[in-house]
């Protein structure tokens, strides 16, 4: 193979796993919940590797410096808006009210660089079709809007319609993909016996002709065959 391709290859692999680690290293916001400084950091990190893998005069040694590098600086930057409350309006920003009291916030709007179709765009993806419906909105520093509706349109809670409390559990994965999930079985202290039981139960074949089943206290089975 030639040299070059070797070389090329290797530093691909490098940088990939150079940028995974940073990821883990940076935490979940990197990826989830991206504030500008957050999204700035993700775009000069990614060039800063792309250059190097592409540029015949930089080694192997630059790319994992430049990674270094600019990761610590982002992790600087992290610790410091973990510390000095004052310093995250700066950089990560500040969420700002833009529906209030069922009226748009215009000011707001223009200063976030809004217009009303993106507005109302972001209304939808939170199930919101119509401005009306909302009392307070606003602007999250990840550019996501969070929405509080009006009392006459917002759904009744539990205590509002005198339903007693319940305690709540999380389901447990059992089979995805065909494929038994073994801490599914540990999590409910079963055997693989139990489950293909129950499947057998149910006139299912096998874990292999199952496509998604889990199991909640009190519900039971969920399953969904191929």
């Amino acid at each position: 193979m030639n040299t070059n391709f070797v070389s090329l290859t290797l530093e691909l692999f490098v940088g990939f796993f150079a940028l995974l680690v940073m990821t883990k290293v940076l935490g979940k916001n990197q990826i989830t919940q991206l504030t500008p400084f957050d999204f700035i950091s993700a775009l000069v990190l990614g060039e800063l590797v792309g250059n190097a893998i592409y540029d015949k005069d930089i080694g192997l040694q630059y790319v994992l410096y430049a990674v270094f590098i600019w990761g610590s600086l982002i992790y600087t930057i992290e610790m410091i808006t973990q510390k000095m409350r004052k310093s995250r309006p700066w950089l990560e920003g500040t969420p700002s009210v833009i529906i209030s009291q069922g009226k748009i916030q215009y000011e707001e709007l223009k200063k976030n660089k809004l217009d009303l179709d993106q507005l109302l765009h972001l209304l939808r993806d939170k199930g919101v079709f119509s401005v009306r419906e909302v009392e307070y909105g606003i602007l999250e520093t990840n550019g996501a809007v969070n929405v509080m509706r009006k009392h006459a349109v917002d759904h009744p809670v539990n205590h509002e319609l005198h339903v007693p409390e319940k305690t709540v559990y999380l389901p447990v994965l059992l089979i995805l993909d065909g494929e038994i999930i073994e801490e599914g079985l540990m999590k409910l202290n079963k055997q693989k016996s139990w489950l293909t039981d129950e499947l057998l139960e149910r006139g299912i074949a096998g874990p292999s002709a199952v496509f998604f089943a889990d199991w909640q206290k009190g519900k039971g089975f969920e399953i969904q065959t191929y």
